[in-house]
C-alpha cells in the first residue's frame, strides 16, 4: 500500500474537532488515509512519496457542493449577462442540449482543473441535460482523468413548456428512461465506505423541472440504493410564484408533501425561507448549499447563511454553474460567502437582521461572518452537506486532501499576522500544490494529470460552436 509524507509546513490547519492549527507541522497517509497528522518531527520520517512544504500554508481540501460542469462551455454568452434566473435559464436551455459527449468531457476537465487550481478536492456536480448520446459516464471517465473526488448526479428534467414547465420540450426527458438509467448508475459507479473517488447522488432539477411524481420516485429509489438526494429550492421569488401558483404553496411545504424534507437531501440556493423553513430544516437534517457568487450575478438575493448556521442546518459552499459564476473559483467563493454574509448584517430590515443595534455593537459580535467559520463551511461543512465523514478535515482516518498556498506569495505581504485569515482575505491566486487522496493533482501551480492546454484549447472549439448558436 502506498505511503505518503508531507512534512515542514510553517502552519497547517486541520480543522479537526478541536481546530488545531500546527506549525512546522505535516500528515503521514497510507492508501489514500491519514494516518497520522502533528508536529513533522513526530511522524514517520520516509515514505514511497515525501514532499517538503517550508514556507506554505496546508488547508483540508475544499468541498464544492453544488456545480453544472457543461456550463463551462458557455460562460459569459451575452444573452445571459444581464437577466435573472428563468429568462436566463431560457437563453441556455437549447445550447447546452446540443453539446456532444467530446464537449462534456473538456468541460468537467476545464472546470475541475481550474476547482483544483483554486484548492477543492471534493466536486459535486449537478448534471441534468442529456441529450445527443450524452450520459454521466462521460463527466465520471473526465473526473477521473483529472483525479479529482467526484459525487455527481444523474440529474433530470421531465416538465417541458407543453406541459407548464420552464424548459423547452426537445430538452426533457420521458421519466421511465430516467429512472431506469438513475439505477444503472448508482449501480454501475457509486463507491461508498472511506476514500470513495465516486459517488452518485439523484438530483431531478427544479420544481420547474420535473413532475411531483417523478421528484417521488426519484426519492423513493434514492433511499432503496442508499444515496442522497438534491435539487435547486427557493433560488428567486419566480420559484415561488410559481409553486404557488400551480400547487398553492410555498416551495418548501412543496417539497414536503414529496418527502423531500430529510436529512439525505441538501438543495442548491435556499435564498428565500422563512424563520419557520429553516428550523424545519434544522429538525429534519436537510443541507443547503450556498452560492455566493452566482446568486450576485443573477440578482437572486441573499441566502440567510447565519439563520442557518445558528439554527443547526448544515451549510456548504458552492461556485454552481460556469455560466451564473462566471469563474470556478473555491477560495474565490469563500471570501464572497464571507462578504456577502457581512452586507446582509448590515442591512436594515427586512433585508437585513430584525434589529436596529448598529453592526458596531458588542451585542451583534457573534453576528460577524470570519474567516475561519468560512473555511469551516468550506471544509468541514461542505462534507457534512454530502453526508461523508471522511473529508473536510486533517485528522487520522479521514482522506489525504489537502491544498497548499506559499506564504512568500505576493497575496500575503503584509499580511503574515494571521495567515489562515489572508487566504480569505487577501484573495491569493493560484494554489501551490493540491493533492487528492495523497497523488497531486496540481504540483508547484500547474494541473500535473491532464494535458490542460491541449484540452483547453479543444474546449474552445466546442464553446464556439455552441456560442454560435445563440446568434
Amino acid at each position: 500500500m502506498a505511503t505518503f509524507l508531507a512534512r515542514n509546513a510553517s502552519l497547517l490547519v486541520t480543522m479537526d474537532d478541536g481546530r488545531r492549527e500546527l506549525r512546522d507541522a505535516g500528515l503521514f497517509a497510507r492508501d489514500g488515509l491519514i494516518e497520522a497528522v502533528g508536529p513533522s518531527a513526530d511522524l514517520p520520517q520516509s515514505a514511497d512519496e515525501v514532499v517538503d512544504l517550508s514556507g506554505q500554508i496546508v488547508f483540508p481540501g475544499l468541498v464544492n457542493c453544488h456545480h453544472h460542469l457543461d456550463q463551462v462551455l458557455t460562460r459569459n454568452l451575452p444573452a445571459g449577462q444581464n437577466t435573472n434566473l428563468f429568462p436566463w435559464l431560457k437563453a441556455h436551455y437549447r445550447i447546452w442540449a446540443a453539446r456532444t459527449p467530446p464537449a462534456a468531457r473538456t468541460a468537467t476537465i476545464v472546470g475541475a482543473a481550474e476547482l483544483a487550481l483554486t484548492g477543492c478536492t471534493t466536486l459535486f456536480d449537478h448534471a441534468y441535460v442529456f441529450q445527443n448520446g450524452c450520459r454521466v459516464d462521460d463527466q465520471i471517465a473526465a473526473a477521473r482523468e483529472v483525479g479529482i473526488r467526484f459525487v455527481v448526479s444523474r440529474g433530470s428534467m421531465s416538465l417541458g413548456e407543453s406541459k407548464g414547465g420552464l424548459p423547452p420540450d426537445d430538452c426533457v426527458e420521458d421519466e421511465d428512461a430516467i429512472l431506469a438509467d438513475c439505477e444503472r448508475v448508482v449501480a454501475r459507479y457509486h463507491q461508498s465506505g472511506p476514500g470513495a473517488m465516486t459517488q452518485i447522488a439523484l438530483a431531478p432539477c427544479s420544481p420547474f423541472s420535473v413532475t411531483p411524481a417523478l421528484m417521488r420516485e426519484t426519492a423513493a429509489m434514492a433511499r432503496r440504493l442508499g444515496v442522497r438526494l438534491h435539487t435547486h429550492l427557493c433560488e428567486t421569488v419566480d420559484e415561488e410564484r410559481y409553486t404557488q401558483a400551480r400547487f398553492g404553496m410555498r416551495p418548501v411545504a412543496y417539497l414536503e408533501t414529496l418527502d423531500w424534507v430529510g436529512g439525505d437531501v441538501w438543495y442548491a440556493h435556499a435564498i428565500h425561507v422563512s424563520d419557520d423553513e429553516v428550523r424545519l430544516f434544522a429538525d429534519r437534517g436537510a443541507g443547503v448549499c450556498h452560492c455566493p457568487s452566482s446568486n450576485m450575478r443573477l440578482a437572486s438575493g441573499i441566502a440567510p447563511v447565519r439563520a442557518y448556521r445558528d439554527a443547526g442546518v448544515n451549510v456548504g459552499l458552492g461556485v454552481d454553474g460556469s455560466a451564473s459564476n462566471d469563474a470556478n473559483n473555491m477560495l474565490n467563493e469563500a471570501r464572497m460567502a464571507m462578504l456577502l454574509a457581512r452586507l446582509k448584517m448590515g442591512l436594515p430590515p427586512p433585508a437585513g437582521p430584525d434589529t436596529t443595534v448598529a453592526t458596531s455593537d458588542p451585542a451583534r459580535a457573534a453576528e460577524w461572518m470570519g474567516a475561519r467559520e468560512v473555511l469551516e463551511i468550506a471544509t468541514r461543512g461542505g462534507a457534512a452537506v454530502l453526508g461523508r465523514s471522511d473529508i473536510g478535515a486533517l485528522e487520522a482516518g479521514r482522506a489525504a486532501d489537502f491544498f497548499t498556498l506559499s506564504l512568500d506569495d505576493v497575496a500575503f505581504a503584509g499580511a503574515l499576522a494571521d495567515p489562515v485569515a489572508a487566504a480569505v482575505f487577501c484573495m491569493p491566486g493560484r494554489v501551490r500544490h493540491t493533492v487528492v487522496g495523497g497523488r497531486f493533482v496540481v504540483r508547484d501551480g500547474a494541473v500535473v494529470t491532464v494535458d490542460l492546454p491541449a484540452v483547453v484549447a479543444e474546449h474552445n472549439r466546442h464553446a464556439a460552436r455552441l456560442a454560435a448558436l445563440s446568434r
